[in-house]
């Protein structure tokens, strides 16, 4: 069997290995549709052939953008890669000026958008860009060329030949993508990764998920721009794993009908289907309601490996029968595992979600480490609850003098593309310095402690770790989202995004009428409630440390909004200008 090297080798290995009649599956229109691994890669040449009548040529930049997971950008992807080309998939939530940034900063021939919304993001800005050729839709769209052109273009097989020629001659050190990340600073930076870095990353990942070969589902719904998620996607075709679209905000309805085995989650998604169980279980009553909290209160004490003993894990067993198999049930009743990444995972739910049989495996990257550095599994003894699990194979993870977490391995990124001084920056001495603060344990597993560039001192001179506060604070229910502040300041405060549907109803239960979301963050009592929350979520942390004043803010935080990248971190600078005047309130300023 011909070995992966290079990241269109992935679906070949499939057909050779497993030949699947569903290899990728989107819904349009209400219908699932399936293409089997001959025909992605038979569309895929289609796609090679058609680029190359384009004129595209080895190393030319070829853009996705699309608003949704689907099988094209796949097809997409095979067909750009086989002949040296580079893929550029950007998200499709940036700004226009962003737009034009990274189609300029790639010098991108071609760009294929999913649909109508995109489409018009990119027609507003492609006068600005000289290298752009045209634009394609996958989607039907007024006044835009669609794909289905590019797919008559390729029909003629005469250019196979070349073809061929070109995919022999791509080498796994070569450039495969370039990367912009979505960057809580600045202008976004190209990540070029090369076929190896990916190609190393899977096959390193692989070797961490519990899945059945040949025979598996994933249901994929994080966004293919996003490294993440793409690597992932390398990974299940070489495990056989039938792909599964679904929007992100129909994960349940999809995973009902798809039943996966595996997907992939953030930290936030988590966070959100954790707290609209527990409203589901408020609403319960009498002993159903009393059975419910029990049981939760047994997940939350979860250990793995039965370390709390043998009668632990008969209340865990009682528990996952009457009451989380109803959990399960709502994704489809046979998830395995959930891989977790891009932010911190708070411990407790590690806890709750493994004790329903989630199989929840928290792991650690970034773009620029393609992305995966270490992962936790099950299996072997490879999972410890706070950790983000024990190194992947070939890499190596040291911890710098000031706690920095370097990194040394095959997916360590080429560079940043056009920037050799930021490059230098980050690697140096083959060790790519990540930026996170971190310690590995006597066991070899590896801990996140914070954001290097995110930790601040106070005015005192003392250390604040703005993340470990906000996880505290956001096991509360009264909070969305919370910053903490205070660089530079006397004091730690932080800017609070409530819950605004359950204050509502806190409020309701409690006689207090809220009309808008401006009376909500002014009410007196609604403040002395959060002041309570707060004070709770301070108990375990330094004085120096604890937050000290906090102001509700009346809107919600999002990606539109500017609040939070595309992978749901906060853009710290950006939610600080947001809410000058409540800074400058607290402070005195």
């Amino acid at each position: 069997m011909q070995e992966v090297t290079r990241l269109f080798d992935f679906p070949y290995h499939q057909l050779e290995k497993y030949n699947l009649k569903k290899s990728l599956v989107t819904k349009y229109d209400g219908v699932w549709t399936a293409i089997s691994t001959q025909e992605y890669i038979d569309k895929a040449n289609i796609i090679s052939r058609a680029l190359l009548q384009l004129g595209v040529q080895k190393n030319d930049k070829i853009a996705i953008i699309s608003s949704t997971n689907r099988t094209e950008w796949n097809i997409m992807d095979i067909g750009i890669l086989q002949i040296g080309a580079q893929n550029v998939p950007i998200y499709p939530t940036i700004s226009e000026d962003d737009y034009a940034y990274v189609l300029n900063h790639s010098e991108a021939k071609y760009c294929f958008v999913s649909c109508s919304e995109v489409f018009e993001k990119v027609n507003k800005i492609k006068d600005q860009v000289p290298s752009l050729l045209a634009v394609y839709s996958f989607d039907i769209v007024a006044a835009c060329d669609n794909w289905s052109q590019v797919l008559e273009l390729g029909k003629d097989s005469s250019k196979q030949v070349e073809v061929e020629k070109l995919k022999a001659s791509v080498k796994p050190s070569d450039l495969a993508t370039l990367i912009y990340t979505s960057g809580t600073t600045g202008k976004p930076k190209g990540v070029m990764l090369s076929h190896n870095n990916l190609v190393s990353n899977a096959l390193g990942s692989f070797k961490r998920i519990p899945i059945e070969l040949g025979n598996s589902k994933a249901l994929s719904f994080l966004p293919l721009c996003h490294v993440y998620e793409r690597m992932l996607i390398y990974l299940y075709q070489y495990c056989g794993t039938s792909i599964h679209y679904a929007p992100i905000d129909q994960i349940s309805e999809y995973a009902q009908e798809v039943q996966p085995d595996v997907m992939t989650a953030v930290p936030r998604l988590l966070e959100k289907v954790y707290d609209k169980i527990i409203t589901k279980g408020t609403e319960l009553t009498g002993i159903k309601k009393k059975l419910f909290f029990w049981a939760v209160d047994v997940g939350l004490k979860y250990e793995p490996y039965g370390e709390n003993g043998w009668w632990y894990e008969q209340k865990l067993a009682l528990a996952r029968k009457l009451i989380f198999s109803k959990w399960k049930a709502a994704l489809g009743g046979r998830i395995a595992v959930m891989a977790s990444g891009s932010a911190a995972l708070q411990p407790r739910l590690a806890r709750v979600f493994n004790a329903a049989g989630f199989g929840v495996m928290e792991g650690y990257g970034l773009t620029e480490t393609s992305p995966v550095v270490s992962v936790n599994d099950m299996r072997n003894h490879g999972f410890k609850i706070g950790t983000v699990g024990k190194p992947i194979d070939y890499t190596e993870v040291k911890i710098a003098a000031d706690g920095e977490i370097c990194v040394k391995g095959p997916q360590v990124m080429m560079g940043y593309f056009k920037d050799d001084v930021k490059t230098a920056e980050v690697i140096v001495d083959g060790y790519f310095h990540t930026g996170d603060i971190g310690e590995i344990d006597a066991e070899g597993f590896l801990k996140i402690t914070d954001r290097k560039k995110e930790m601040f001192k106070t005015s005192g001179g003392k250390y604040v770790a703005p993340q470990l506060l906000e996880n505290r604070c956001k096991q509360s229910r009264f909070i969305d989202q919370v910053m903490v502040i205070g660089e530079g300041e006397k004091m730690p405060a932080a800017f609070i995004q409530p819950d605004f549907g359950f204050v509502k109803d806190w409020a309701k239960r409690h006689n207090i009428s809220l009309t808008t979301n401006e009376e909500m963050i002014t009410n007196d009592k609604v403040i002395a409630r959060f002041q309570e929350e707060v004070d709770l979520a301070n108990q375990n942390f330094a004085k120096w440390e604890k937050i000290k004043q906090f102001r509700l803010t009346p809107d919600t935080w999002s990606i539109e909004n500017g609040h939070l990248t595309p992978t749901l971190k906060l853009r710290r600078k950006i939610v600080k200008e947001k809410y000058i005047a409540l800074y400058n309130d607290i402070y005195g300023h």
